[in-house]
């Protein structure tokens, strides 16, 4: 069988990493070719020695590949995107500068003038679950971020159904691996073990891009979303708690628990990753696989929707989300390569 030739942009990122790992034992593809500004030069496994016996080395230019991931930063992946489609690469950019479709929300959240805005028409955003059939023709996939994927898989069946009335409050707890490899005091061991903090209470950035999809899913609603993230002392992981008012008729119903979790099980029935489980589930049910879990349920007492939803933020919250949108995009089945277990404990 044909291998496709695939690369990636930056590779010595927390979401470079993990594309490596992920697609060096992929049975799809051939990983030719990696970039790093600060490593170029240097075997890949010489800077990242868990990947030993690799024999790639890290260039400042990619190769000649059929599709590239790029995970640069914000604001630095656009122009590095744009090249690559003019070489004729389909792109898979794990940054957000492609996620929200309106270039005037960039400024606002991001800080920055999109400096391709022209190309935010043709992106898809590349939650699979929600944009399949568009991801498999894209040539640009722009892939999620990590907070938004827990939040909208946790809340699509209910928003789809038309069950709530569209006023939402998303809590999520993060690991410290979502704040990337750079370094930063509140990602020290000292600063962040042993402790928990909510922070971006005035809008985090993730936050349109949640709008904008829920949005989407049912677009006669106006989606009034308070989003808090808060950082936890762990390594990976996000466990998040979407809160929103029911209405009546399912919230007063004697089975009304029974009928939203077969709502989520048909919704999400023929998905490989989204499993709709009957307890709450923990961070580390999810720790190094592609899976993400989902426990809807109501508060009786309140007549609210409570819909627990957890992912590793670097699988299906990045890279594993990546590789799936690259299975689409490529004609692959699209589990191959992603369908390890979680790791224990």
């Amino acid at each position: 069988m044909k291998k496709h030739r695939v690369g990636i942009v930056n590779v010595t990122g927390y979401t470079g990493i993990e594309l490596a790992r992920l697609l060096i034992q992929h049975p799809g593809v051939v990983l030719t070719s990696v970039t790093g500004r600060s490593a170029a030069g240097n075997r890949l496994d010489a800077v990242l020695p868990h990947l030993i016996g690799t024999d790639l080395v890290i260039e400042a230019e990619l190769g000649d590949v059929e599709l590239a991931f790029s995970a640069m930063p914000h604001r630095e992946s656009a122009p590095e995107v744009r090249h690559l489609l003019d070489r004729g690469i389909r792109v898979v950019d794990l940054s957000a500068d492609f996620r929200l479709r309106d270039a005037a929300q960039y400024p606002a959240w991001y800080g920055f003038n999109h400096p391709e805005p022209q190309l935010l028409e043709q992106a898809v955003y590349g939650l699979t679950e929600l944009h399949r059939d568009e991801i498999a023709s894209a040539r640009l996939v722009a892939n999620p971020g990590c907070y938004p994927t827990g939040a909208l898989l946790a809340l699509a069946p209910a928003v789809k159904q038309g069950l709530i009335n569209g006023h939402f409050i998303i809590d999520s707890k993060s690991g410290v691996s979502g704040a990337g490899r750079s370094l930063d005091l509140k990602a020290h061991y000292a600063e962040a073990n042993e402790d928990v903090t909510a922070y971006a209470l005035d809008g985090h950035r993730h936050l349109p891009e949640i709008v904008q999809e829920l949005k989407q899913l049912r677009p006669q609603s106006s989606p009034a979303v308070t989003f808090v993230p808060h950082l936890v002392p762990m390594t990976r992981g996000i466990l998040t708690t979407c809160y929103t008012p029911l209405h009546d008729e399912l919230a007063s119903s004697p089975r009304g628990k029974e009928k939203l979790r077969q709502i989520y099980l048909d919704f999400y029935k023929d998905e490989p990753f989204i499993k709709v489980v009957a307890t709450p589930p923990h961070s580390k049910h999810t720790l190094g696989s592609n899976m993400c879990l989902i426990h809807p349920t109501i508060d009786t007492r309140t007549g609210r929707l409570v819909v627990v939803s957890c992912l590793d933020n670097l699988v299906k919250g990045a890279a594993g989300q990546a590789v799936q949108n690259m299975n689409l995009m490529l004609g692959l089945p699209e589990t191959t390569g992603l369908e390890a277990l979680a790791v224990w404990p």
